[in-house]
């Protein structure tokens, strides 16, 4: 009777490799095997792969397969899904809607923009102008009430704004008094009185604003001085044009005329033709070229006016007058772009659409006044 007939087959159930040939008869019958799956001691290759579930919370075997699905991952409490055993948590970035090089048709060229609404600032400049005119030439001191009126919202355009972006507290009502007092004064009384004038509001600035905390009184008073000087002494030399001769209504056509045109001008021929950038740290919008279109328009302007509008004037005098405007407008429209870099606005006001604010349209003319003011009185004296 052979190891066969008892029903299990040789070398089952036994902790240690089978046994063949004669030796295996030798040693006997193995005893009989435990209940359950069948182990290695020895660490060979189980007969049969056994699927790997990890335990819940435990750990899972180092096996060949999660190693390559972990990528240097720790493993552990994951446990084998139908997707990837990991998944990186970082976000995903958005994928490009288009490859680089590809385009889905020929790009269409951008046209120019103006920058701002033309027809409104026409309109506004148009109705302006005949104001302007009309009390220019029916009624001088009307003129006169219209630079004030003009003079005291360029003020409080300036100290709002400084108050809002520097924290700088500049008394506003001895400086629209004393800047009215000015221009009055530089009518009435000449250049005299309006030295006078600017004196007294530069000294009512500082004893107004005594009447408040010491802390950045120098800082609020040096603006003070400032805004006194820029806006309504400035002003002051339109009024001397208007009462220095008989023909200071041309005189201050003159002024507006050229000084407006070389605006146009360098707006004009910088918007179409500008490249080579003027002052890009003070103002990116200004050219070279614009600044060229200023000084021809302004030119052939100066000299038909003092051919034609001014008494004893020469057509070569208005060539220099053009130049001279040219450079003080610009001059003077870098000046508040200054300004207003440094106060971190775009205008100083919103009163005028298409131009901003007063002060917007002030920025050439307040330069200019003393520049044109001086040239009329050597090349035609004062009247």
């Amino acid at each position: 009777m052979n190891e066969s007939s008892w029903g299990t087959p040789p070398g089952a159930g036994r902790w240690g490799p089978p046994d063949h040939g004669p030796a295996a008869s030798l040693r006997g019958a193995a005893p009989p095997a435990p209940a359950g799956p069948v182990h290695d001691r020895g660490g060979a290759a189980q007969t049969r792969p056994m699927p790997i579930v990890p335990e819940p919370g435990g750990h899972q075997d180092d096996h060949p397969d999660i190693r390559n699905d972990r990528k240097n991952r720790d493993d552990r409490g994951a446990a084998r899904r139908s997707g990837p055993l990991f998944r990186d948590d970082r976000p995903q970035e958005p994928m490009p809607t288009s490859l680089p090089g590809s385009h889905s048709g020929p790009e269409k060229p951008q046209k120019k923009s103006a920058g701002r609404n033309l027809r409104a600032a026409i309109g506004v400049g148009a109705g302006l102008g005949v104001v302007i005119l009309a009390s220019l030439f029916v009624y001088k001191p009307v003129f006169i009430g219209v630079i004030a009126i003009a003079v005291v919202v360029g003020l409080w355009e300036l100290t709002s704004r400084l108050a809002e972006r520097k924290d700088i507290r500049v008394p506003l009502v001895p400086l629209a008094v004393g800047g009215t007092a000015m221009v009055v004064a530089g009518y009435v009384r000449g250049a005299e009185g309006a030295w006078v004038a600017m004196a007294l509001t530069a000294l009512a600035v500082l004893v107004w604003r005594m009447t408040e905390a010491p802390q950045n009184y120098l800082r609020d008073v040096t603006a003070g001085v400032f805004a006194a000087f820029y806006v309504p002494f400035l002003a002051t030399f339109v009024a001397l044009m208007l009462a220095a001769a008989d023909d200071g209504p041309q005189r201050v056509v003159t002024f507006l005329l050229l000084t407006v045109v070389s605006d146009t001008g360098a707006y004009a021929v910088g918007w179409r033709f500008g490249k080579k950038k003027l002052a890009p740290r003070i103002s990116p919008g200004k050219t070279r070229e614009g600044l060229v279109g200023a000084v021809l328009f302004a030119m052939v302007a100066g000299a038909l006016c003092m051919e034609f509008l001014i008494k004893g004037g020469a057509w070569w005098q208005g060539l220099l007058l053009g130049l001279a405007v040219a450079a003080s407008a610009t001059l003077g429209d870098l000046g508040e772009s200054m300004i207003k870099r440094d106060l971190g606005i775009k205008d100083m006001g919103t009163l005028l659409p298409g131009h901003g604010g007063i002060m917007d349209r002030l920025d050439s003319l307040l330069p200019t006044a003393p520049v044109v003011w001086l040239l009329f009185v050597i090349f035609v004296g004062s009247g």
